[in-house]
């Protein structure tokens, strides 16, 4: 068994995880979130998404959010720029990173982003033509890669088309999101085996939903396969809003304790990220779906 010897971490909680919440969250909240993450050793943060807030409220003012961080060397703070205007106004906020969304399942596009699979990445590539002229890194997502609320089970070749497409864009990296989380190990490594023969493996990253109990052992799968990079979420805020019953990301909190037994290095402190996801449980008035916080809470 291959395993990587460090895994990087992609935290997506104050972007994916609160975009999901049924009220906003307040910049003030936001902020200190971001930056208990990045004290806990976290180096890619998303940081907010610039979509209209009629459409997702819980996002508004991310540029606010990006001018209140204090710059700390070697962080990253991604942020979701799902079309031009979005682009334009993550550039004037200061983003250095952004993110442009992508689905392998035509139904999901459509009551996602209201395009098909084609007409979204048309609406990508001026995006990432502007971002590499500029020097900003683009990072790539393709949604429902191993199955999707509408049409089920999802053909590998449609994610490995929309994949190789944000690839030929100049996305520096690729995130292949079980956005349902119905995924299993074995059907995991195959999708991921599939898309490595079109995307180099070292610029893959693995996002997986925990619905179905899966996700650590997805991760687990993948990493076998040569996967070393990991989103997750803290205290496994999110979830998908169009599936009915889909829990949130896989908990950060799990992904650290897994690598640390499996003698990975993340460069995370697993203390402090237990710290910073009571923090934004206590805040949002629930208990954390992190099963390590739960059980070390009360060791």
């Amino acid at each position: 068994m291959r395993l990587p010897k460090q895994v990087n971490m992609v935290e997506v909680g104050p972007r994916d995880g609160l975009q999901n919440e049924s009220q906003p969250v307040s910049i003030e909240t936001r902020v200190k979130l971001i930056e208990m993450l990045s004290d806990a050793g976290l180096s890619s943060i998303e940081a907010g998404s610039f979509v209209s807030p009629r459409w997702v409220p819980q996002m508004a003012d991310t540029d606010k959010v990006l001018a209140a961080l204090a710059p700390s060397p070697g962080v990253r703070y991604p942020v979701l720029t799902p079309n031009m205007k979005g682009f334009e106004a993550a550039i004037a906020a200061g983003a250095r990173e952004v993110a442009i969304f992508g689905a392998a399942s035509e139904t999901f596009s459509q009551k996602n982003i209201n395009c098909s699979i084609d007409e979204s990445l048309q609406r990508f590539q001026p995006i990432a033509h502007a971002a590499i002229e500029k020097g900003i890194a683009v990072r790539g997502y393709v949604s429902c890669v191993l199955g999707c609320p509408y049409e089920g089970e999802i053909e590998i070749a449609a994610v490995t088309s929309v994949a190789r497409q944000l690839l030929d864009m100049g996305a520096r990296e690729i995130s292949l999101g079980d956005t349902v989380g119905v995924g299993t190990p074995a059907k995991a490594q195959e999708m991921i085996e599939a898309v490595s023969k079109v995307v180099p493996v070292e610029k893959l990253a693995a996002h997986f939903h925990d619905t179905y109990g899966q996700a650590l052992a997805n991760i687990f799968a993948v990493l076998q396969k040569g996967v070393a990079v990991i989103d997750s979420s803290v205290a496994g805020l999110g979830g998908c809003p169009y599936a009915k019953g889909a829990a949130g990301n896989v908990a950060s909190e799990d992904v650290v304790y897994m690598l640390n037994g499996l003698g990975i290095r993340s460069g995370v402190d697993l203390n402090k990220l237990i710290a910073a996801g009571a923090f934004i449980s206590k805040t949002l008035q629930r208990p954390t779906q992190s099963r390590v916080s739960l059980a070390m809470a009360g060791e």
